[in-house]
């Protein structure tokens, strides 16, 4: 550990010093910092319409008001179930100023997937849209839940004058009727209990801000316990690898909020750098295109499927990207093939980071001015810890030389996860977290992500990396998206299957991608198959996913086994 640290401080390629410290700073004292340093600069673009930060600050209080008379306490439990909208921002600070905790909700949960964190996170308070995709399942959570209230908003009242008639004239149809029942109250109505809330005294070391919960790609999901201090030490980390904090700042903000990614690189850190945030209600590619000409933003985060579908736009090589300066990438590995497309279409530097939920989420990044070493996610971030250990026994280092799984240190690191001591005992191993994630870190500190240790796939014996043969594939030219899994073998216990979803145009068969892949691979590592697909399952940000994939292929065989027993 000491020489893995010794490497970061004599090749360290972030801007600033490796070793920081973090006074303890809550959301609340951040956001109201802000907002008084910036009173009259533009905070929000929503489709047009500009809201300052001395407005939103003045939201933020009555929302804060609203909840202490509707009986929120400090520690209850206030849910988010909104796209990015700039009701999300309102709730999201209001709600901390109330004392409360913040859960967040995917938009694009069912009743059962919401009522299951409702009632794990024993939320009271929901915020939601009048639309048809949200309110019909609030509804239906309030009816069938612990659940007490809903706070319902509606998007025309975000929108520009002209853009809001229009909303409401011709957008009827995406909007549902709002019952009268005395557990909903109107947006609107909650801004009317005035700005003079009580003052709740708020511990940022050991408060819980945020109750993020993880994907659940195995078991239920877990909400992981983001402190005050957790969420503003990952929004000050970020902005210490800035290398022109005092720049024009204007990020994109198409990621969605209720994704931590979002929630700490887009929200956190634009407020707390004081930049605007040209805000989109969801990820469509021309509508990026159309605000990225309009606002000539600085920078925008995204996934790698985000900048894909960016290059793969006709409009895209008529956009003026003059005035974006930096890309970041993460949730997922970013191909090289991508990264360099997009670099040479738009002039943007594109880095890869990397992060957990469980991490706030960001603990490594490469520098955006410097070194860049693609194929890796770069160094720790300041004052963040990283070291390997055995992937057997995560109290001892691995072999030399050999991968290890990722664990790290850090004030970013949660607290734990809510109401499971269960969880906590797997994932701290002597106060590091473990990432699950297997890695080397090389001469120069940079961290390279192998694969994940649930991922790897056991052929014969021999541990198989898919991310690794996913590599291999992505040098072909007319491999668009490609995910590995390992599906049943009678002899091997486990074989690579591939799936891949092709470049428009391309001549190629399954067989053929077969027959270039395998001459390149390892014993082991040579798939079955490769199965061409019109597309590949994505999560709700839109990384890549192998979990359906695994589902499906394990129900496959599983009906294979079942109709060979009936045969016989």
């Amino acid at each position: 550990m000491e020489s893995s640290e010794a490497v970061w401080k004599d090749h360290y390629n972030h801007p600033n010093a490796w070793d920081q410290s973090f006074p303890p700073l809550s959301m609340v004292d951040m956001v109201v910092a802000s907002a008084k340093a910036n009173p009259d600069a533009a905070m929000i673009d929503f489709l047009g319409r500009h809201t300052t930060y001395g407005e939103m600050l003045h939201a933020i209080r009555r929302v804060a008001k609203g909840l202490q008379d509707m009986g929120v306490r400090k520690g209850d439990r206030v849910g988010l179930y909104l796209p990015n909208v700039p009701h999300y921002v309102a709730a999201y600070y209001g709600a901390m100023m109330a004392g409360a905790i913040v859960v967040n909700f995917s938009p694009l949960y069912t009743a059962a997937e919401l009522e299951h964190q409702v009632e794990d996170s024993g939320t009271k308070i929901l915020f939601t849209l009048s639309a048809k995709a949200l309110l019909p399942t609030a509804l239906e959570v309030l009816d069938n839940s612990s659940l007490e209230r809903l706070v319902v908003g509606c998007v025309a009242e975000a929108l520009p004058p002209a853009k809001s008639v229009l909303f409401r004239l011709f957008k009827r149809k995406e909007t549902a009727q709002i019952p009268h029942d005395p557990r909903i109250t109107n947006y609107a109505d909650l801004l009317r209990h005035g700005e003079d809330s009580a003052a709740v005294e708020i511990d940022p070391v050991n408060d819980v801000a945020l109750l993020q919960y993880t994907g659940g790609t195995t078991g239920r999901p877990k909400g992981a316990m983001l402190t005050h201090q957790n969420l503003t030490a990952n929004a000050r980390q970020i902005r210490l690898i800035d290398p022109h904090p005092e720049a024009v700042d204007r990020i994109i903000a198409v990621l969605p909020f209720f994704h931590v990614f979002a929630n700490t690189c887009v929200l956190n850190r634009t407020v707390l750098n004081g930049g605007e945030m040209v805000m989109l209600p969801r990820f469509e590619a021309v509508q990026v295109l159309a605000a990225i000409q309009r606002t000539s933003p600085t920078s925008m985060p995204g996934v790698p499927t985000m900048f894909q579908a960016l290059l793969d736009h006709p409009a895209t090589p008529n956009i003026d990207f003059s005035s974006l300066r930096l890309c970041i990438s993460g949730g997922a590995p970013l191909p090289l093939e991508v990264k360099q497309r997009f670099e040479a279409a738009t002039g943007a530097k594109l880095v890869e980071g990397y992060g957990l939920t469980e991490s706030s989420p960001v603990v490594c990044s490469n520098p955006y001015e410097g070194l860049n070493k693609s194929g890796t996610v770069g160094q720790p971030i300041p004052g963040t810890h990283v070291k390997l250990v055995d992937r057997e026994d995560p109290t001892r280092p691995p072999p030399p030389g050999e991968p290890g799984e990722l664990v790290f240190a850090g004030p970013q690191i949660m607290k734990g996860y809510w109401q499971r001591p269960d969880a906590d005992k797997d994932v701290f191993v002597d106060g590091w977290l473990r990432t699950g994630d297997v890695g080397l870190i090389d001469e120069d500190g940079y961290v390279k992500i192998v694969d994940r240790l649930k991922d790897m796939i056991a052929v014969g014996g021999f541990k198989v990396f898919p991310s690794q043969v996913e590599a291999v594939l992505y040098h072909h030219p007319a491999v668009k998206e490609a995910l590995v899994i390992g599906i049943p073998d009678a002899y091997r216990g486990e074989c690579p299957k591939a799936f891949v979803t092709l470049q428009e145009g391309a001549d190629i068969d399954g067989e053929g991608l077969k027959a270039w892949l395998n001459p390149q691979l390892g014993k082991h590592e040579k798939v079955c198959e490769v199965e061409i697909r019109l597309n590949l399952p994505k999560t709700l940000v839109g990384k890549l996913s192998r979990k359906e994939l695994v589902a499906e292929e394990r129900a496959k065989a599983q009906s294979a086994t079942r109709q060979a027993g009936t045969t016989a």
